[in-house]
């Protein structure tokens, strides 16, 4: 902790932004971000966090904390919408992320766009892909691609489970704006 203010200016020059530009993208005063990169005011969870975020490093690594041995990143799984449960793969919350999910529902929600790309590998079971007005069925060792802008959503194939390794950006984390429904064929 005793160079914070330093790492925090590295940072902010790493970045290309003034302390406005700063100020605006976190929330945060001016003042306190000037005084917390001269070591004049005492860092606190509530204006980490959004530094850790702007900046796309973790807490560990905007306060310099040192190297723990166990490399292994800890999964805890999350349910998430549409019949999923999602495991995290990096502990990062840097640009990319990876993810193994677990799909259950056999039906698919309504398709949804977000800014991003999406790339995933089925591990086992089949994934029904909808992009667009276009569906396609995904087996075990099958790779998808696709641009998020496109409407898409996935399901299981046959209702048996299935998963998938999911890699994808911030982006992807975004509440997703909903697409209109695709047109009946």
């Amino acid at each position: 902790m005793a160079t914070l203010g330093n790492r925090l200016a590295a940072l902010r020059a790493e970045h290309d932004l003034t302390l406005a530009e700063l100020s605006e993208r976190t929330g945060i005063s001016k003042s306190t971000l000037s005084r917390l990169e001269s070591d004049q005011r005492k860092p606190t969870l509530e204006l980490l966090l959004p530094l850790s975020r702007t900046y796309q490093v973790t807490l560990d690594d905007l306060v310099g904390a040192p190297e723990v041995g166990d490399p292994r990143v800890r999964m805890k799984p999350r349910r998430l919408d549409h019949g999923r449960v999602g495991i995290p793969l990096t502990r990062s919350i840097g640009p990319l992320q990876a993810w193994k999910m677990i799909i259950t529902d056999d039906r698919l929600h309504e398709p949804r766009v977000h800014e991003g790309h999406e790339w995933f590998y089925v591990l086992s079971g089949r994934v029904r892909l909808r992009l667009g007005e276009r569906e396609v069925v995904l087996r075990a060792g099958e790779v998808a691609e696709f641009d998020c802008r496109q409407p898409h959503a996935l399901g299981s194939a046959d209702g048996n489970p299935a998963e998938i390794i999911s890699l994808f950006g911030k982006q992807g984390e975004r509440i997703h704006t909903r697409a209109a429904p695709p047109k009946p064929s």
